[in-house]
């Protein structure tokens, strides 16, 4: 295999330790529905509606850890068929995400401790623009606009990754606090921790994948 720089491998890493808590909790969960023992919390939803949650869980969790080898330029630069075999499994997989957490909001009967009107709005909103992200990023690779591509891919990562940073942020509350939050607060936290990662997409397309794109341009310029 052609190498993979430093950089690189440290980028990766980071992605998959930071979806750690999330994938782990989630599987531990998808092991309770295919009768198993009880890992986590009694969940009366999804023991009452297991496959939606089930296939959320495993497509979430593909759709992220497989997601992050698609930000290693190396891997899309040298393997070239791969990038693209993985690509369509992490989009099949964030469409298959985003439908169930579609489902999962509208018809799971939530406590108000646990959704609020300002949460379900979120993730109703959400999960529909994931879902035009990726389909979006399909039309863009297909007429050749790299840049929207990536930027659509991005955006919609961000949003499959908000689990992460929710659960970063529910744990610096717990630690803080003592207690997990709920209600209103539970709510502002969870909209927090997706804005705060599409802020983080953002600064990345303007700072990395626009420069890189001006850069392509300026030397198939200079080479006419």
């Amino acid at each position: 295999m052609k190498s993979i720089s430093r950089r690189e491998w440290a980028l990766m890493a980071v992605i998959l330790v930071y979806s750690f808590v999330p994938s782990f909790g989630g599987l531990a969960r998808a092991v309770e529905l295919f009768g198993g023992p009880a890992l986590a919390p009694a969940n009366p939803r999804a023991l009452a509606a297991p496959v939606p949650v089930g296939l959320h869980i495993f497509s979430s969790v593909l759709f992220c850890l497989a997601g992050a080898l698609q930000f290693v330029e190396s891997l899309r630069s040298n393997y070239p068929a791969l990038h693209r075999v993985v690509g369509r499994a992490v989009a099949a997989a964030g469409c298959v995400s985003a439908l169930t957490g579609l489902w999962m909001t509208h018809f799971y009967a939530f406590p108000a401790e646990l959704q609020g009107p300002l949460l379900y709005w979120v993730r109703i909103a959400l999960s529909l623009s994931m879902l035009g992200l990726i389909a979006w990023a399909v039309v863009t690779i297909r007429s050749g606009d790299v840049v929207g591509h990536k930027s659509a891919m991005l955006r919609a990562y961000a949003i499959g990754q908000g689990a992460s940073t929710q659960s970063v942020l529910g744990i610096a509350w717990i630690v803080v606090v003592g207690s997990e939050p709920l209600g209103l607060v539970r709510d502002g936290m969870m909209v927090f921790a997706w804005g705060l990662n599409l802020l983080a997409a953002e600064l990345l397309i303007g700072r990395v994948f626009s420069t890189r794109e001006k850069r392509r341009r300026g030397v198939a310029w200079v080479q006419r």
